[in-house]
Order: C-alpha cells, then sequence, then structure tokens
C-alpha cells in the first residue's frame, strides 16, 4: 500500500502498489512529514506494518511511537533506539565508551561556551546538527574569526531541517574515506555486518557514487570496520538495519583522539535506517535487505550469522539527481519530458523517471539510481561507464554529466579519491551546451525512429532551431535532413 502527493500522482511506484492512498498537498508538512494522517490511513488500510522509506520520517521517533501506538510494526528500530541514534553527540559519546575510535569533539555546546570548546578541538573543525543527517547543518571553520557566523548557520539550517537547534564541533581532516558498515541486528542483541561501502564521492557533504567493497579498505581493516560497526550497534541497543559511518585516515591520528596512533578509522554516527545506496550491498552479499528488514520488524531471529555472510564482485552505484552540476549541482526543477533508463547484464536501476514527472522543490531531487555488479572491480566499472551513456534524461538538468566523467577519470579507476573529488571537477567539467545537445539528439533519434525526424516547438525550437546547432544535433543523432 503506497501513498502519494499531488506530484507523485503519476509516478512508477504507483503502478506496482496493491492500494494507492492520496495526500492533499505536495508541501512536507501536510504530505510524508504528516505523522496523523500516515498513520489514520495505515489504520483505515489495514496495515500490519509501516516502512517509512529512506528520508522525511524514517529516523523519527515520535513516528515510530505512533505507530507502536496504533498496532503497526514500524520497519526500523524502535522509537527509544531511534532517539538515541538521532542525537548525534549522545550516540558519539556511547559509542566511545563502547572503545570504538571517534575523532576529537564535544556534546551539545551554548553559545557562550562554543569559542572555548572549538579551541580545545582544535582547528580545522566542523560545526554539526545534534539531530542531523544528509549533510544539513554541517559547516567547516577553519579559523576562529569565522566560527561565531557559521554556528549561526548551522543552528538555522539545523532548525530548519531537523527542528533542533542543538549543534556539536568535530576535528575535520582535510582529506579522508568516507566509509560506511552495514549491519543488521535482532531484538536479542545479535548483530552482524555486512562489509562496507565507499562513499567518499559527495557533493556538500551528500553522497553522489557509492562502490563496494572499498578499494582503500583490505582484509584486515576490513574485519577491524565491522567488529567496531557491530560494537557500535550494541553499545545503542540497535536493532533492524542500519549503518554506521565512518572516516578513514590514512596518516597519524590527530591529537587528542580517542584511537591509537596508527589506527586509521573515527566513527562519526550512526544513521538508523536503510541507506540510498544498500542495492550495492545486496548485489554483492547476495542478500535482500527489505526482506531482511520486514523479518526482523516481524520480531524473528536474525537468520544468519557472521560466518554466513560472504561477499563476491564488486558493485557500483551511481545518483542520478535533479541538479546542475555545472552550477555547484544547485537543485533543478521542472518536468520531466523523457527518460532512457540503462539495461543489460549486471545492471540495476532503481527509478522514479518517467515522462511527465514533475520535480518540485518539497522533496529531494534524486531520480534514480543505477547500480552495476561485476565480478570485479574494472568489469563493474566498465559497466557503469555504458550504462551511464546509455542513459537519458530531457526535461531538467540532471548530474549525468558529472557521473559520465567521474567514471572514467584516472583517479576514480585507480581508487585514488577523497571527498573532495568533486573540487576536481569545477576545473575540468564539459561545455554544458554540448550536454544539452546530446540529451537532445537522443530525444530526437528516439522520436524520429517512432514517429519520422520533427522540431523542438516553442521557446526549445527557438532555442535549438537556429541553422549551426541544428545541423550539430542532426550529427550527433545521426539523421538526415
Amino acid at each position: 500500500m503506497a501513498v502519494y502527493t499531488p506530484a507523485d500522482r503519476d509516478a512508477p511506484y504507483l503502478r506496482l502498489a496493491a492500494e494507492a492512498h492520496p495526500l492533499p498537498a505536495d508541501a512536507p508538512a501536510e504530505s510524508y512529514l504528516n505523522i496523523a494522517r500516515l498513520v489514520e490511513i495505515a489504520r483505515r488500510a489495514g496495515a500490519d506494518a509501516v516502512h517509512p522509506g529512506y528520508g522525511f520520517l524514517a529516523e523519527n521517533p515520535e513516528f515510530a511511537a505512533a505507530c507502536a501506538e496504533a498496532g503497526l510494526r514500524f520497519v526500523g528500530p524502535p522509537a527509544a533506539v531511534l532517539a538515541r541514534c538521532g542525537d548525534k553527540a549522545e550516540a558519539r559519546r556511547r559509542v566511545a565508551a563502547a572503545g570504538v575510535p571517534v575523532l576529537p569533539g564535544t556534546g551539545p555546546v551554548s553559545d557562550e561556551e562554543v569559542e572555548r570548546a572549538a579551541a580545545a578541538v582544535g582547528y580545522p573543525l566542523l560545526i554539526k546538527a545534534v539531530g542531523g543527517g544528509g549533510g544539513k547543518g554541517i559547516h567547516l571553520v577553519e579559523r576562529p574569526e569565522a566560527l561565531r557566523s557559521a554556528v549561526r548557520l548551522a543552528r538555522g539550517e539545523a532548525q530548519a531541517a531537523f527542528g533542533d537547534p542543538r549543534i556539536y564541533l568535530e576535528r575535520w581532516l582535510p582529506r579522508p574515506r568516507h566509509v560506511e558498515v552495514q549491519v543488521l541486528a535482532d531484538r536479542e542483541g545479535q548483530v552482524v555486518h555486512l562489509g562496507e561501502r565507499d562513499c567518499s564521492i559527495q557533493r556538500r557533504h551528500q553522497k553522489v557514487i557509492e562502490e563496494t567493497p572499498s578499494p582503500a579498505v583490505g582484509p584486515a581493516l576490513r574485519a577491524r570496520l565491522g567488529e567496531a560497526a557491530v560494537r557500535a550497534a550494541q553499545a545503542l541497543g540497535y536493532e533492524n538495519a542500519g549503518t554506521v559511518e565512518f572516516l578513514l585516515d590514512t596518516d597519524a591520528a590527530p591529537t587528542g583522539s580517542s584511537a591509537p596512533f596508527g589506527e586509521a578509522f573515527y566513527c562519526i554516527e550512526i544513521n538508523a535506517r536503510l541507506q540510498v545506496e544498500h542495492p550495492v550491498t545486496e548485489l554483492v552479499t547476495g542478500l535482500d535487505l527489505v526482506a531482511l528488514q520486514l523479518h526482523l520488524a516481524g520480531g524473528a531471529p536474525l537468520p544468519l550469522r557472521q560466518e554466513d555472510v560472504t561477499w563476491r564482485g564488486h558493485a557500483v552505484e551511481c545518483r542520478v539527481s535533479a541538479e546542475d552540476p555545472h552550477h555547484d549541482f544547485l537543485p533543478t526543477l521542472g518536468t520531466v519530458a523523457a527518460a532512457w533508463e540503462p539495461s543489460g547484464p549486471g545492471v540495476r536501476v532503481d527509478s522514479t523517471l518517467a515522462p511527465g514527472l514533475l520535480v518540485t522543490r518539497h522533496f529531494d531531487p534524486l531520480l534514480a539510481k543505477v547500480v552495476t555488479w561485476g565480478p570485479d572491480r574494472p568489469t563493474a566499472i566498465a559497466r557503469m561507464t555504458a550504462a551511464l551513456d546509455e542513459m537519458a534524461v530531457a526535461g531538467v538538468r540532471t548530474t549525468l554529466p558529472f557521473l559520465r566523467w567521474a567514471v572514467r577519470t584516472p583517479a576514480f579507476r585507480e581508487g585514488r579519491y577523497d571527498v573532495r573529488f568533486t573540487e576536481a571537477w569545477t576545473r575540468a567539467a564539459p561545455d554544458p551546451e554540448a550536454t544539452e545537445l546530446a540529451v537532445l539528439a537522443a530525444a530526437l533519434w528516439e522520436h524520429g525512429r517512432r514517429r519520422g525526424p520533427v522540431l523542438p516547438r516553442g521557446e526549445a525550437g527557438a532555442r535549438w532551431g537556429r541553422a549551426g546547432r541544428l545541423e550539430a544535433v542532426r550529427r550527433e543523432a545521426g539523421v538526415g535532413a
């Protein structure tokens, strides 16, 4: 059973649902964030359980509690665990007490004590939202004179995004790898890990490309990361599927770290939900994580032990979002006019793309996830390169130009990247007009194949109908006059 807003009324997932129940407005407060309305729809529909998805209320303890009060199983951790994990500073304290390495940092700090706390942590540092996630409320501060203004910005963003203005401070590493470990836990306290995912390629602290296994992690480090992730989950009394996030630093531990010298990883948080990038783990382990979530939400014990988990091959995921990579990845709005998705051996696409899809300011700009698997990393990358070349979206700008560039760079192909990888894009980005021409050429070719050659009309026709550009389009599409 699914719910949908007016903007989502033509979304592909509704065609897969046995039932679809409308929400009154696109604004999140009136739709996917309205706890009372969602619970009431679930009760009227006779649902047994509620799966919260990736965002919105997925980590909201009030929603989990409301589901429990209504007799519904929340497919995720119980409210008390969500509250512990959602308080990033408290979670950090518990994890450190369990012996898991963390970076130097603080608990929640007031405006009065922030300067003293920052001096103790040391510069450069990150300001982070206590209730944060998804890159929101995070600000880098490199000098003391920039601290106060950054604190004001972070508090405002944290209040707007999470309803909680509290912040904490954490030491910043200049060029780390961002690696996370998938965990599963049952109500009896049994926890297993499913290996790591490398999520270092990001913009604005949000992930763009993910892969497993990480090219920066060998068998010994993988075992230590897995052990630390299990310990962190147990320290928080975790249940269901979750992700323990780490930073890898190949240099020495920073002064004041809880890790001994030479320990190369530091826990930064637990995401108490299924992650957008979970398909790469599914492809390499052969496990269905959503099915396992439902299994655990029903109160059953873990159906596997750590020694049962095996990894086969390599998988890569690229997020196709409605963002303009030529303008600092700013979100773009509009209507998807047409879309072509890749296929073939080792290719999986999880997508909401469809002609007529309305991209609004209300929701995350993620449109699709292109995932490829191969028996080794070069094969997975080769399949991804071909899949991205095969994909096209018309009507809104997307991250496809960046993704096509990224998977071809020597740094990515050799596994030599870190969280500042996207900075190279600003120096090497291809001409955006050429990218638009290629997308339009694909649209013209497809239209011509089905109905005969045709030119765009209206504003699009005026823009692209000039003789020189039209000739370029014809050359790209391989069509005659």
